[in-house]
């Protein structure tokens, strides 16, 4: 919906540029505005009308900065650090995919695209300075621990992916490399088969479409799910099918926000159900040994942020003290013509300190 979506924001009176990033756990306006009081109330006016969200629903999770404090936001957001898994490298391809939709629909001009450039860039230099992007698949590395734990190890683990995209190509990735994990089939099931075919040949694996689903899930001990769907795909009633007569756990990873699991399915005896906010916990160790890296990048975005403010704001100021330098020269000139005949009678030196002290 991002044409519409664009097409409501060039509409809105105190919004010149504007460029939206749509993550997983994230929903962000950047704008250009004629001012911060009216064109908050723009900006918050079209994300209500966008969804039909009521603006009080909307009172608790709205957050809104301006200037520095929006650049140095979408900087931590680049780098990694405000995201739910510290250090996630998806993020970084996602505003950088933000920025050429933005572009592609004519909404982003220079204040935003330099503002995105720059972004990009401390990213960047956050991942190559520091060790915040080592862990990229993290979210996949908590979800397999907690099934190794749950299954008893992962020794001739059945694995089945729900979903093609980059997150499910991550997962795959993170269990091949499990040092313990034997996985003696990898079955991806996606809407657009081809798709699945892709990642197949990308990863290795089984690939089909998702019509498949029953039959997979029945054979599979891991179900790995990360999918752009916006309702279900893995029902309570499949997996309990799955799990009927069957002598053996099952483990869901649900990865996808909003999720692609039926919450309820992790009340099935022998499955056990672990989504996003399951793996906070995990994560946290994690975290906590983050933390030194977090703060160096902390630092980073703060000095990018005042660099790129300073820069801005000359940018912004350059014409205004060209005019006043030029309306001064113009001043001064005048004052020397005017007063030329007066200072006939002054040596050539006398004649260049009069000038250099009206200068």
């Amino acid at each position: 919906n991002l044409p519409k979506a664009y097409h409501h924001l060039s509409s809105l009176s105190a919004v010149g540029e504007s460029a939206i990033l749509s993550t997983c756990n994230r929903v962000e306006v950047y704008a250009e505005v004629s001012g911060y009081h009216q064109g908050f109330l723009d900006l918050k006016r079209f994300l209500s009308e966008s969804r039909e969200v009521s603006p009080d629903d909307l009172a608790d999770p709205l957050y809104a900065h301006y200037e520095d404090d929006a650049s140095e936001h979408l900087f931590s957001v680049a780098a990694g650090i405000d995201s739910m898994v510290v250090g996630e490298p998806q993020i970084h391809a996602q505003v950088r995919q933000a920025l050429r939709d933005a572009q592609s629909e004519g909404a982003a001009g220079p204040v935003l695209s330099t503002l995105f450039r720059e972004a990009l860039r401390v990213g960047r230099r956050a991942r190559r300075e520091t060790a915040i992007g080592a862990s990229p698949a993290a979210f996949v590395e908590a979800g397999v621990r907690l099934a190794a734990a749950h299954l008893d190890g992962l020794k001739g683990t059945s694995v089945v992916v729900i979903g093609a995209g980059e997150m499910s190509a991550l997962a795959i990735r993170a269990l091949r490399e499990q040092r313990d994990l034997d996985v003696t089939e990898v079955t991806i099931l996606n809407r657009t088969p081809e798709r699945a075919a892709r990642l197949a040949g990308r990863v290795g694996g089984a690939h089909g479409p998702l019509d498949r689903l029953n039959a997979a899930v029945a054979a599979a001990d891991l179900v790995v799910s990360s999918t752009g769907s916006t309702g279900v795909v893995l029902g309570r009633d499949v997996v309990a099918r799955a799990m009927a007569g069957r002598g053996r756990p099952m483990f869901l990873l649900d990865l996808a926000v909003p999720r692609d699991v039926d919450p309820t399915a992790g009340e099935i005896p022998g499955v056990r159900l672990a989504d996003i906010d399951d793996l906070r916990e995990v994560l946290a160790e994690r975290e906590g040994k983050l933390r030194a890296e977090v703060e160096r990048v902390r630092e980073i975005v703060a000095e990018e942020t005042r660099r790129f403010g300073r820069r801005q704001r000359e940018a912004r100021l350059a014409p205004l003290i060209k005019a006043l330098h030029e309306r001064g020269e113009d001043v001064r000139a005048r004052e020397l013509r005017r007063l030329a005949s007066r200072l006939r009678s002054l040596s050539e030196r006398e004649r260049q300190a009069v000038e250099a002290l009206a200068a």
